[in-house]
């Protein structure tokens, strides 16, 4: 029995490999958020980077309650099951009139997974327009499967090394993933996807969470950890990661530094940082 989606929301999202928009904040949510955000970016300078507000669901409490909130999950379970793990997290912001864009490229390429059931919801704490660097998609391309991906370093370019799928893309085909303040979008790990540059008055503010079913392993040398979030974890592929009590608290953070201690190795960078759209 489905949660919150129709069958032909699941097919469509079967089909193309995104869905959106679906409703997911109230009003009065996204206020609380957007608050919450604007006070974050202030504590951390102002304009910090995504790789600086990467994971922050480990340490950051009010992302967690973001990342757990019943709409969200209610939908990624119709598509992947019950028992779901939080695979990584990251607040996407681009700031007025910002040049910088995401070339096109498929989350998957990073994460070395057992199998593509990861299934990615995009959650607007601000309008997500064209003008302000909404992300696009091109529907159906997650049944190509794995595309081979190189490198095009770019300083504009919010991936981390470039990275671009080696294909060439047939823009009249792709589709602006238009979402008002509240609303999110779900998108498969081998969907490809990129983003413009912000050409609007204000920013483009979007939390983008990971998610897993908990079958799901982790291929790489390193074992790492996951966010039991809804259901039961029957195999163990992961180390728990406990639930933030408070913002910052030193168990919080020291939690957050071993998660992406573990993916990066002694670079200590967040694991999320090269997944902006």
């Amino acid at each position: 029995m489905l949660n919150v989606l129709t069958a032909e929301q699941v097919d469509s999202y079967r089909r193309d490999g995104l869905l959106f928009p679906l409703p997911a904040l109230s009003a009065a949510e996204v206020e609380y958020f957007r608050a919450c955000h604007d006070e974050l970016d202030q504590r951390l300078g102002g304009r910090p980077t995504a790789v600086e507000k990467g994971d922050r669901h480990l340490d950051i409490k009010w992302i967690c309650d973001l990342a757990t909130h019943p709409a969200v999950l209610d939908a990624v379970e119709d598509l992947i099951g019950p028992d779901i793990l939080i695979h990584s997290s990251t607040i996407f912001t681009k700031y007025a009139h910002d040049e910088k864009f995401v070339s096109w490229h498929q989350d998957s390429h990073y994460w070395g997974l057992s199998e593509p059931r990861l299934v990615s919801a995009w959650v607007a704490l601000t309008d997500s327009l064209p003008e302000t660097g909404c992300v696009m998609a091109l529907p159906g391309s997650h049944r190509l499967g794995q595309l081979p991906h190189t490198t095009h370093r770019a300083a504009a370019n919010l991936l981390s090394n470039g990275q671009q799928a080696e294909m060439d893309v047939d823009a009249a085909r792709a589709v602006p993933l238009v979402m008002r303040a509240g609303e999110c979008s779900l998108h498969h790990t081998h969907l490809l996807h990129s983003s413009a540059p912000n050409r609007g008055r204000d920013r483009r503010i979007g939390v983008g969470i990971s998610y897993i079913p908990t079958q799901v392993r982790h291929i790489g040398p390193r074992r790492l950890t996951a966010s039991l979030v809804r259901g039961r974890d029957r195999h163990g592929h992961f180390d728990p990661e406990p639930r933030p009590r408070a913002d910052f608290d030193a168990e919080a953070r020291a939690v957050h530094a071993e998660a992406c201690a573990r993916f990066f190795g002694s670079h200590g960078s967040v694991r999320t940082e090269v997944v902006e759209a």
